[in-house]
């Protein structure tokens, strides 16, 4: 799919941008639940998808040193067990933190993902096909899947 990691990267951070906008709204606009996504709030939309940032960097720190990763592992079986439980745990979580946590690791959380993917072997990641879905899963295929909800979040913000 890919032939490189750049081209993995460049696509990744292009897909990432539009996201971005979320920073640029005010607390209190991010604070909002949005029927037209899901009834999400641009905040809960933040959490959700940078927790997905986060296991994706421990993933990609065990790739870096090693042929496999426990965590991937893990999570592969959790939500093959658990699925949007974990979801709700994760909104869960995200929710008690300070805002100002949450917009520190939205902004420094997907740039880390990509500064640890440039160190793993391609051959662990790029060139490893279930590993290579995985990474393309828990971004670019991940963001896609939220772009209505960012879209419905930002209108709302302007109305």
């Amino acid at each position: 799919m890919y032939l490189d990691s750049l081209e993995f990267l460049e696509e990744e951070r292009d897909a990432w941008a539009p996201f971005e906008a979320l920073d640029g709204l005010t607390d209190d606009q991010l604070s909002v639940p949005v029927a037209g996504a899901h009834g999400w709030s641009g905040r809960q939309l933040m959490g959700h998808l940078v927790s997905g940032h986060e296991v994706a960097i421990a993933v990609a720190t065990e790739l870096a040193v090693n042929e496999s990763s426990p965590k991937k592992q893990q999570w592969d079986a959790e939500w093959e067990e658990r699925g949007d439980l974990i979801n709700d745990e994760i909104d869960a979580a995200w929710a008690v933190l300070p805002m100002a946590e949450v917009r520190d690791r939205f902004r420094t959380l997907p740039g880390q993902l990509r500064g640890y993917l440039t160190v793993v072997p391609e051959t662990r990641w790029l060139k490893h096909p279930d590993n290579q879905r995985f990474f393309h899963d828990e971004t670019t295929a991940h963001y896609e899947e939220h772009r209505a909800d960012l879209e419905a979040i930002l209108a709302a913000a302007r109305s």
